[in-house]
């Protein structure tokens, strides 16, 4: 069973801040760092390994792996990327911050159609400050802010449940 909220109102209880990281639809330019890339023109994809750090404004999402699928209509190059962005999947220990809230998980996804953003793991962890939010997936919907958190699979790691910690006093400016 999911928990929605919105994602810094539930954790900050501040209606202007909310988590709107990885807005790649933005006006503001975009900048991708890694160790190596591979380009996979008749593919429509480009792969980044080591180190990913992407950068627009003031979001950060850092991986081991990011694959980036273009869009297959004929227009712009993936070599160039100036064609148009389908969808980022991301792997190995991803990390996004924007502005004070901090998320991480081992793979994630996001749509460029739909602004979602899809963290998974074994533990997803969202943070601000003190207060924290423990999972196994976090769906965000960009362009609203609202953030839904489920909890992991009963069985080994898991009771099902979603974990939030809130330290008093820690919402205040």
């Amino acid at each position: 069973m999911g928990m929605a909220f919105c994602a810094t109102g539930a954790l900050a209880q501040d209606s202007q801040s909310r988590l709107s990281g990885l807005k790649l639809s933005g006006d503001q330019p975009i900048q991708i760092e890694s160790d190596k890339l591979e380009v996979r023109e008749a593919e429509n994809l480009a792969i980044f390994t080591g180190n990913v750090s992407v950068t627009q404004g003031p979001t950060v999402l850092k991986s081991g792996k990011m694959t980036v699928f273009y869009l297959k209509d004929g227009k712009g190059s993936a070599a160039t990327g100036s064609a148009g962005i389908d969808r980022l999947e991301v792997d190995d220990k991803v990390y996004v911050k924007s502005d004070k809230q901090v998320a991480t998980g081992d793979r994630g996804t996001f749509d460029m159609k739909t602004e979602v953003l899809v963290l998974s793991g074994n533990e997803v962890v969202l943070s601000e400050g003190d207060n924290v939010l423990v999972g196994c997936k976090l769906t965000v919907q960009m362009k609203s802010g609202l953030a839904q958190v489920d909890g992991c699979s009963k069985g080994t790691k898991g009771n099902g449940r979603v974990m939030m910690s809130i330290t008093p006093g820690s919402q205040k400016k």
